[in-house]
């Protein structure tokens, strides 16, 4: 018999099934199961291939927590075995095949992170390496004859390759029967995550109902769009705001957002009533609010959330200084590095590759990166744009990056001659 929850009342029912939720699979026994005061095992799993979490993840997790606060159990799967496996056939770029300390490192910082939304002392951690280091080639066997390669055909993305003609390797039919052997596993009452996990998540619920358990609620929220305006949320395509940043660069990235956004984003990553959001949009439509004013709201409650009101406000004056009053931050950390290593011409030697110094004092993560933001005109040196990879920089000098993104670099080639 499973322990017992506090009652939930109707409107925290309403709220817990309607706000940020896209579909639930299937509602009705969900219902059933809260109003029953049962403790329920809630499943989240994680790729571990990659650590960071950003606002789009916090959609999720955020209903982890709501969930958390009525007295239910999150248990959290680190999908250490599948990410020592990776894709073996090199198709799947979002699944490299990663060591077993690139796990470890990666679901350290991952949890680092998930735990600034998701409480941990209510939270269940599970390695999947647990069962999966015991299975022997009897049980994969079992495990595949379950289900037929006409049913797993029928997910979207796999349908679509095979039409297509493009090959589909036998690991990646295996990886939605692995995950769903995790709900297996911990006897999962709701298995969590984005509408993209769907055929994921049935194919775990059907797995536990042969397997003699009841089988797990699916609970599916919205997919988050990114900064843009356009895509969903993702690092790889640089619309994402992440939730271990500075609280300037979450409160200045969400300044950025699209004013279309801003209702959407409150509803999905923030707790402000439902009767406010409803002012917002009709105070947006009818003209009657300046965008600004409801996005540094926005910015107040994210970094309130994932810092402290402390940090909300200096992220708010920073961000008025730099951008509103055209002022350079009171703190900007300082590089001291020798000009010539990025001197192409050393007769020239103030004259140097920017490019390179983008990525050297960490603000561009690439070379293309870094002529991308010099193409864009978006980079500046002492306050005059830079329009050449190939410029002048005197010691002492400030560079900025887009528009959060400040360095002062000092050359030790002149301390030294200073030294002499």
């Amino acid at each position: 018999m499973k322990s017992q929850t506090r009652k939930i009342t109707e409107p925290e029912m309403n709220f817990l099934l309607r706000r940020g939720v896209a579909e639930v699979i299937v509602e009705d026994e969900l219902t059933e199961l809260l109003r029953s005061g049962q403790k329920l095992r809630l499943k989240e799993g994680f790729d571990p291939s990659f650590p960071d979490i950003h606002l789009g993840h916090m959609v999720s997790l955020r209903k982890l927590r709501q969930f958390q606060e009525l007295g239910h159990q999150v248990v959290l799967i680190v999908a250490d075995w599948t990410a020592r496996i990776g894709d073996p056939s090199g198709v799947s770029a979002t699944r490299p095949m990663l060591s077993l300390e690139q796990v470890r490192a990666n679901a350290r910082t991952y949890m680092e992170q998930f735990f600034k939304v998701v409480d941990k002392a209510r939270t269940e951690v599970r390695w999947q390496s647990e069962w999966f280091d015991r299975f022997t080639l009897t049980e994969v066997i079992q495990l595949t004859s379950r289900f037929t390669v006409a049913q797993f055909l029928a997910r979207d993305d796999f349908n679509v390759r095979y039409n297509n003609g493009q090959p589909i390797a036998l690991t990646e039919f295996m990886y939605p029967l692995l995950q769903a052997y995790d709900s297996v596993a911990i006897n999962a009452d709701v298995e969590f995550g984005g509408t993209d996990q769907k055929f994921n998540f049935l194919v775990g619920r059907e797995l536990q109902s042969m397997m003699g358990q009841r089988p797990q609620q699916c609970f599916m929220t919205p997919i988050l769009v990114g900064t843009d305006g356009s895509q969903k949320m993702s690092k790889s395509l640089g619309n994402y705001i992440g939730v271990a940043e500075p609280p300037e660069d979450i409160y200045g990235k969400t300044m950025s957002i699209r004013d279309e956004l801003i209702v959407q984003y409150f509803e999905l990553v923030t707790d402000v009533p439902d009767t406010e959001l409803e002012e917002f949009q009709q105070a947006l439509d009818n003209n009657a609010v300046n965008p600004m004013e409801l996005k540094k709201r926005l910015a107040r409650e994210l970094v309130t959330q994932l810092y402290d009101s402390k940090a909300a406000g200096e992220a708010e004056a920073n961000f008025e200084r730099v951008h509103q009053k055209r002022e350079i931050p009171e703190e900007i950390q300082e590089y001291h590095l020798s000009f010539s290593e990025f001197a192409p011409d050393l007769s020239q030697p103030a004259n140097i590759d920017i490019s390179r110094l983008l990525v050297k004092i960490g603000l561009a993560k690439s070379r293309s990166e870094a002529n991308r933001f010099i193409a864009q005109a978006s980079t500046t040196i002492a306050g005059d744009t830079v329009t050449s990879h190939i410029a002048a920089v005197d010691s002492g000098d400030i560079i900025k990056v887009g528009k959060r993104r400040f360095a002062i670099v000092i050359n030790t080639d002149i301390e030294k001659e200073e030294g002499k």
